[in-house]
């Protein structure tokens, strides 16, 4: 009897197998694309999009769900911040998150249309905001600074985990994001030294659980002066305020980080084993 049943699991396995296509297993449910307002708006601008994801995923992107980031929402952010507004004619950047791909957080940036933010830096913000899982590719049909992206991306682990991310991580997030931005195009810094200062003094900072201002000022000031970038204090001043608001909302991050990890865990399979399957009947 007992081996009659076996049989019996792994024939209805196999039939299971067979009428299931490839891939199938809930990959479309942890991918998603958010376009912005005016790329999805834009036939031929989309098309320029979708051709990169679709190249560099290696993704069905019309099978894909998608979402549109409207001026607003860009504004609700950047007002409190940059103090910009734009219309809806500038939002442009777009971005796919690929849930399925496992292993630690990547990020793939068109640089060609890409030319402020770089994928350290959407990496090093992404996990100020506890995200540590999954691939983003991130592009634009236009040239753009590529800020407006990360509200793109986090409202896309949104949609893939069903996981609120607190408005507190949010707006800490994108505080960095704009503040690199603005060091980048104003202080003549390169991306790369200054997402290696930033990733630098981040961690220190959360080692000793600092969130004095003026301590994470003099960590900066002295990180510049021993590895020669030049920043003008007011700068040092913003990315002090950054990293110190990322700091004063752990808590948040380390909530947040642990429902996006169960759910990444609980979700990884794509499928099922044997061994699970006869361990759950009792076989």
């Amino acid at each position: 009897m007992r081996k009659s049943l076996i049989g019996i699991i792994i024939l209805s396995i196999v039939v299971i197998a067979i009428a299931v296509p490839a891939g199938f297993s809930a990959q479309s449910e942890k991918t998603v694309i958010t376009y912005g307002e005016t790329t999805y708006h834009n036939g031929e601008y989309k098309s320029v999009v979708d051709n990169f994801f679709a190249q560099q995923s290696n993704l069905k992107v019309n099978s894909i769900e998608s979402k549109v980031i409207t001026a607003d929402e860009v504004n609700k952010i950047a007002s409190t911040i940059t103090h910009k507004t734009y219309n809806s004619n500038q939002i442009f950047s777009s971005a796919l998150v690929d849930l399925s791909e496992q292993g630690n957080i990547k990020v793939t940036v068109d640089t060609s249309k890409i030319t402020t933010i770089t994928a350290d830096m959407y990496i090093s913000a992404l996990k100020s905001a506890g995200i540590t899982h999954g691939h983003v590719y991130v592009t634009s049909p236009v040239q753009a600074t590529g800020e407006s992206a990360l509200a793109g991306i986090m409202n896309s682990y949104e949609e893939v985990t069903n996981v609120e991310i607190p408005e507190t991580v949010k707006e800490a997030a994108n505080e960095e994001i704009y503040t690199e931005a603005a060091i980048v195009e104003n202080d003549n810094v390169s991306a790369d030294d200054l997402t290696k200062l930033v990733d630098d003094v981040k961690e220190t900072v959360q080692t000793g659980n600092i969130t004095d201002h003026t301590t994470i000022v003099n960590i900066i000031y002295n990180y510049t002066v021993n590895n020669n970038i030049n920043m003008t204090n007011s700068s040092i001043e913003n990315l002090a305020t950054s990293i110190g608001g990322v700091q004063a909302v752990q808590g948040d991050v380390q909530s947040y980080s642990s429902k996006v990890t169960e759910f990444v865990g609980n979700n990884t399979a794509g499928g099922f084993s044997l061994n699970d399957l006869f361990s759950k009947l009792g076989l």
